[in-house]
């Protein structure tokens, strides 16, 4: 087996992450590849819109003018190759745009571009077929601001082997950045599924830039310095094993626990991970310290991917605002919620008068009185508070009246309001996500370079079904003994995050032995039974041995989620937290 080991930096989560990633990667003197995710179901809509204005955006444009003016000669004098989803709805025109700067700057490199993800011109045929929504059911909306399905890594890998040095794609999943190179440099072909679904995994734990290396770990306490966190780098190697680690003498921590947590986030059934090139299952993967910043990552299996593609499409389903207010003194608490219910009652009575519909959605959350927390807050009257109020209503100047009753709230209503002065917010569209599924033949992935332009079919597949998994058997343990009550972060720690209206929890034991204890104590009952207050659907529960973890999805959890959501937590950032504060009884012999 060869001993070649490929560094690819990642240097971007999502569109807004911070600038400094790339000259912090590219410093290290590392990197065969720096790879960059932009990418969400909002960002794509927001990049519509853009299009619809100029034909020449509708892509990340930052990438262009900060990223990569301030970073392409380091980029081209070390030979790095770039790989990004910065193209959006228009990779062409980011293509063009990189181009041109690779011009101005003098030097000599070479572009391509993956398109065929948009499949707008595909709605019709979809629309008289029936499509439905994958997950709800429900029928085509009217229009669509954004219809992209998600392309694979074989369209990249591509690219690279006709020489492209940067590679700029529209909508592929996060994890292709990754293993588009891993596939090139490897030579992995379409049925190396357990080494497509390693180089899948490298790309998952990095897509998420410094998730992987301290942020947002659950001990946080111990994550290093954050105002210099250091990227993530994935070392990987032809077998489809990793190592994860960051830049020498930077920030944050890279750590069998920062990755596992990393693992978890956002995969649904880990035995079913399913990505256009292969259906991954991570039930079994171990991560191993290896060193001071430095944790190994193996086995990771694949099977031959389904014979469709997911497709997200984002419309707008009328409009929000927004509004916070601080609120202090005695029982703030109990003030805002009497001026959130003035303010709600006043504007319905205004809008009655004028003989507009009444709000189609409302949302009144108290932060710092643990309204978030549900039945679980402590019963502290904090002296301090933040009143959230949002509503929906398909007239966006309507919403306006919400604004202006809860502003007079400041001279008619309860002591102690304030806010930050000229920081007004507007109406906003509520953006909806639809996803469904098309079948690969009908979708075309093409690159260009230079004057040439061809195809890349996608692989054969075969349908998946769910139900079919064989599920791992996994011995109950002995839980038994004298126990103790303590909070679940006692003996494990988590991750949480969204998948459209489901919020998906990692918990992860924090020793093997406490595994058992987990399985016995966090059923999918006990979970939904916790966060009933947040949820509608129901909740499933999946084993991770090889990290001794638990991985729940609680559908129907976020108020409609990202952008259609009015909650201050619409995508379940902080779920895992608010579990991590359950009870728990926990054998006395297994407590350190």
């Amino acid at each position: 087996m060869s001993d070649k080991v490929i560094h690819i930096g990642g240097a971007s989560g999502f569109w807004g992450d911070s600038n400094l990633a790339a000259h912090q990667l590219i410093a290290s003197k590392k990197l065969n590849y720096l790879v960059f995710d932009y990418l969400a179901e909002v960002t794509m809509s927001i990049m519509a819109r853009s299009r619809a204005e100029n034909p020449e955006e509708g892509y990340a444009t930052d990438f262009v003018t900060v990223v990569m003016k301030n970073s392409l000669q380091a980029i081209a004098k070390q030979g790095i190759k770039v790989i990004s989803n910065a193209g959006g709805v228009n990779p062409e025109a980011c293509g063009r745009a990189i181009e041109q700067l690779i011009q101005d700057l003098g030097l000599d490199l070479k572009v391509a571009t993956v398109t065929g993800d948009d499949i707008a011109a595909l709605v019709p045929a979809l629309r008289e077929q029936g499509t439905k929504e994958m997950f709800t059911g429900e029928d085509m909306p009217g229009q669509f601001m954004s219809v992209n399905a998600y392309l694979g890594a074989f369209p990249i890998a591509s690219a690279l082997a006709k020489g492209a040095d940067i590679v700029i794609t529209g909508r592929c999943v996060d994890s292709a950045v990754t293993l588009g190179a891993c596939i090139h440099e490897f030579g992995w072909t379409a049925d190396d599924y357990d080494k497509l679904a390693g180089g899948s995994l490298a790309g998952h734990i990095i897509e998420c830039g410094a998730q992987a290396t301290g942020g947002l770990f659950t001990d946080w306490e111990l994550s290093g310095r954050w105002e210099d966190i250091g990227y993530p780098i994935a070392e990987v190697s032809g077998d489809g094993s990793f190592v994860i680690t960051k830049p020498d003498k930077t920030g944050g921590l890279v750590s069998r626990q920062t990755v596992a947590e990393q693992l978890v986030y956002e995969i649904g059934d880990p035995q079913a991970y399913i990505l256009p090139d292969v259906v991954c299952d991570f039930s079994r993967v171990v991560i191993e310290d290896i060193d001071t910043d430095r944790a190994r990552v193996t086995g990771a299996r694949g099977s031959k991917p389904t014979p469709q593609l997911k497709v997200s499409a984002t419309w707008k389903d009328g409009y929000r605002i927004g509004a916070y207010l601080t609120i202090r003194g005695i029982d703030a608490a109990g003030k805002a919620r009497k001026v959130a219910e003035a303010v709600l009652k006043r504007t319905s009575g205004l809008l009655k008068q004028l003989g507009a519909p009444d709000f189609t959605e409302t949302s009144v959350e108290i932060l710092g009185a643990e309204d978030g927390y549900g039945p679980h807050a402590r019963g502290a009257a904090p002296r301090e508070v933040v009143l959230k109020l949002a509503a929906k209503h398909p007239v966006p100047m309507l919403l306006m009246a919400l604004l202006r009753e809860l502003t007079s709230s400041g001279t008619s209503m309860a002591p102690g309001i304030s806010a930050l002065g000229g920081n007004r917010p507007k109406p906003a569209p509520v953006v909806r996500l639809f996803s469904m599924l098309v079948d690969k033949t009908a979708v075309t992935a093409q690159v260009h370079m230079a004057n040439e332009s061809w195809d890349v079919p996608f692989g054969a597949g075969e349908p998946f079904d769910a139900a079919a998994i064989t599920r791992l058997e996994i011995p109950s343990g002995t839980t038994g003994g004298e126990t103790v009550d303590v909070p679940l972060v006692q003996v494990a720690h988590g991750r949480s995050g969204d998948k459209g209206n489901d919020s998906n929890i990692g918990i992860i034991a924090r020793k093997p032995e406490l595994y058992p204890v987990l399985r016995e104590q966090l059923t999918a009952e006990r979970v939904h039974d916790y966060f009933s207050y947040l949820m509608t659907g129901s909740v499933d529960r999946y084993d991770l041995p090889g990290i001794s973890a638990l991985n729940f999805v609680l559908h129907d959890s976020l108020g409609g989620g990202g952008m259609n959501s009015l909650r201050n937590d619409p995508q379940g950032k902080a779920y895992a937290q608010i579990l991590l504060d359950m009870p728990i009884s926990v054998p006395k012999a297994l407590l350190d």
